[in-house]
């Protein structure tokens, strides 16, 4: 970050800390400048998008990702906390700090996002040019595409707000959406973002169009789009930009931003992620909250099925924890929202689904090989199903993808034994449910 945004950023904060959550707010802010105040010339529309991405860092974090871990067979509750006690055991109560921070966490960044979307293009300063103000709008549309797909698949159709909360009005009569309005709105921010953001630079820890792209490519996946899924995947692939790295451990353990990240979230030492703490116990400073599970750890020492991908844990015994991230004395972890390996696991289910079964064994196996496992042996396509969605587990054992993939693929009941499919989304929270009469809770809570 710039040092000469900081004045600029601490000011936009201040600003959309008092405009962010829709259900917390006074008409008329006594501590803040109205955002068309505030986003006015170059500066203050680059700490605007600045400010956007500070709140996706916020939910990614720990919030978010601990919503896609702790609630399936990888992850286990160790501390001594309710609020992860209830996640475990898929009891979540409505007022549940966890779920509560993520969801209000997202629209703080959607509406971070809809402020930029809103003013930026009123900015008329001859030093942002038409292409940097196109950028800054592409990762705006980018940063509300993922919030709003991060809702959908933890609580379903969610109220679409997609104006900047100035005032109470603009929150009056907004309805939720259902599921199928919530994923069209955010393929609509995608199309949007992928015709104004740039083609692939050296940064990856900033939305480019490849991380459109691979947004799409997961999007599609979701929606059971399989010949979209392929094709948006193969154009991640198909990009010189990203590789598979080697051994297995390279893209958490080397300096960051490796080739293996389509998109990764920047902390530093003085903006850090305290994420380590929930895995690391208490001998290493951490609270030992999150706990790989018995059975994941004996996967991950299986050759042929961890491989070098057993480098995610450390410890013995009863004392085996995670080191995705392992940046204790800093916390300068990055929070890895796309990989390029979730692309090929993508483009070969999508393929798997469209019975191209030696076209999703060949994607699969790059993965597989990248671990030093042999290749896979299925020939149906429901084998080869079960060994993507087993590998999805493995590649990505401690990042937010295990819970969503069971609940997206109807396997949830049969792998959690969660049959009761109300508990496959997360309830509203119940101070949103107070306090906005147009929200409705999910059946079951």
């Amino acid at each position: 970050m710039k040092p000469s945004y900081i004045k600029n950023i601490f000011i936009l904060a201040v600003l959309l800390t008092a405009t962010s959550c829709k259900k917390y707010l006074e008409e008329i802010p006594n501590n803040a400048l109205p955002t068309e105040s505030a986003i006015t010339d170059a500066n203050t529309a680059r700490a605007a998008i600045i400010g956007a991405y500070d709140r996706v860092q916020g939910y990614y974090a720990s919030s978010y990702p601990t919503l896609g871990t702790i609630t399936t067979d990888n992850v286990i509750f160790n501390g001594t906390l309710s609020e992860y006690l209830q996640l475990d055991q898929n009891a979540v109560p409505t007022d549940n700090v966890i779920t509560v921070a993520a969801y209000q966490g997202i629209y703080r960044a959607i509406n971070s996002a809809n402020s930029v979307i809103t003013y930026v293009p009123t900015v008329t300063d001859p030093l942002l040019t038409s292409a940097e103000k196109d950028k800054i709008l592409g990762e705006a549309y980018f940063i509300r595409a993922l919030g709003y797909f991060d809702l959908a698949r933890g609580w379903g159709g969610v109220q679409l707000q997609l104006q900047p909360t100035t005032d109470l009005t603009v929150l009056k009569g907004i309805k939720r959406s259902t599921l199928d309005q919530t994923y069209d709105q955010v393929l609509a921010d995608l199309i949007k973002a992928e015709q104004l953001l740039p083609e692939d630079a050296g940064t990856r820890n900033r939305a480019q169009k490849s991380a459109a792209r691979a947004l799409r490519a997961r999007l599609y996946l979701y929606r059971k789009q399989w010949a979209d899924a392929e094709a948006y995947a193969t154009l991640v692939i198909n990009s010189t930009k990203y590789t598979l790295v080697k051994p297995y451990k390279t893209f958490f353990t080397a300096p960051f931003q490796t080739a293996e990240s389509v998109l990764e979230l920047a902390y530093s030492v003085n903006d850090r992620n305290t994420y380590w703490n929930l895995w690391y116990p208490s001998s290493a400073g951490g609270q030992y909250t999150l706990k790989p599970s018995d059975a994941l750890v004996a996967r991950l020492n299986n050759p042929a099925i961890g491989g070098t991908r057993n480098s995610l844990i450390a410890g013995s015994g009863s004392s085996v924890y995670g080191v995705l991230y392992n940046t204790t004395a800093t916390g300068t972890d990055p929070s890895y929202l796309i990989r390029i390996a979730e692309l090929y696991l993508i483009r070969a289910e999508a393929r798997a689904q469209q019975n191209k079964l030696t076209q999703a064994g060949a994607d699969l196996n790059a993965v597989r090989t990248r671990a030093d496992t042999p290749p896979v042996t299925a020939t149906t396509q429901a084998q080869l199903l079960q060994a993507i969605e087993d590998e999805n587990g493995v590649e990505f054992a401690f990042e937010a993808h295990r819970w969503f993939d069971l609940v997206r693929t109807e396997r949830a009941g049969v792998v959690l034994g969660l049959t009761n499919r109300n508990y496959w989304l997360f309830p509203i929270p119940y101070s949103d449910i107070l306090s906005d009469p147009d929200v409705t809770q999910n059946p079951g809570y």
